[in-house]
């Protein structure tokens, strides 16, 4: 829609903003949740650093899955390749983001951020992210609808884009929003999580509540996709597949939270 906006003389993405605008709005959210488990603006800091180092890795790793065919070929033939040829085919297979792996890549990094602060627990950590998860992604997707990647299937209702040159194959074509309807998705997912968390419900679940909910979505979003770049196996995309196994893992996780608390309170 709008892939780059001209601020002082110089081309910005509108990605990038909304992923800043995204960040400033789950620190300034975080910081203040974080009140309840003692930690001052130093800890949060770092735990924030954490995080986003992991969901930078995470979300690369996975994009580069995602292109494991060509990522393989371009190995096989590396002798046969000029560098140059071969750094741009390396970076076209690694250089996108797919939000699954952030989100892994970041819940991965809290285990190793509280082996090193003993004063908080996973279960705290997990909670916060939680909430700060969607809040965060639903700047996201409306930078993906600005910028005019993520792009949903044909409809007779949407938006026709013109003049997109970093996405040329949604130009002239009206498509359904479906980075919006996500968008609006993570908004009621935050809120509902938010609550929660503020009235002490579901202490040490939340993590596992986002992800019964938001893979229900995503999974139903991913067939009003348009753009290819996804990968698929056995007629799914890599984040349907995802969306299965964190659905799965939300479900045994619950379960053994459940059968943990009926233990305790029968030993008491």
């Amino acid at each position: 829609m709008f892939p780059s906006i001209e601020i002082f003389g110089r081309e910005i993405g509108t990605y990038g903003i909304l992923v800043v605008i995204g960040g400033f709005f789950c620190a300034l959210v975080g910081r203040l949740l974080v009140k309840r488990f003692g930690m001052d603006l130093f800890d949060f800091l770092i735990l924030m650093l954490s995080i986003g180092v992991g969901i930078f890795i995470g979300a690369h790793i996975v994009f580069a899955l995602t292109n494991i065919k060509t990522l393989v070929l371009t190995f096989q033939h590396i002798g046969e390749l000029w560098f140059e040829r071969f750094w741009d085919l390396f970076v076209s297979c690694i250089g996108g983001m797919v939000f699954y792996g952030g989100f892994l890549g970041g819940l991965a990094s809290i285990p190793i951020y509280c082996k090193f602060d003993k004063r908080v627990t996973r279960g705290q950590m997990f909670d916060l992210y939680a909430v700060l998860v969607p809040l965060f992604h639903v700047f996201g997707r409306i930078g993906c609808f600005l910028g005019g990647c993520c792009y949903g299937v044909e409809s007779p209702f949407g938006f026709t884009v013109h003049g997109n040159e970093m996405n040329p194959g949604i130009n002239g074509v009206c498509r359904l929003p479906v980075q919006l309807i996500e968008s609006v998705c993570n908004l009621l997912i935050f809120l509902l999580i938010f609550y929660l968390f503020q009235k002490r419900i579901m202490e040490k679940r939340l993590i596992f509540l986002y992800m019964l909910i938001y893979p229900v979505v995503r999974f139903t979003l991913e067939f009003f996709r348009g753009d290819e770049i996804r990968g698929f196996v056995f007629g799914l995309s890599t984040s349907q597949w995802i969306s299965i196994f964190l659905f799965a893992a939300a479900v045994i996780g619950l379960t053994v939270a459940h059968f943990r608390k009926n233990k305790q309170t029968a030993a008491v």
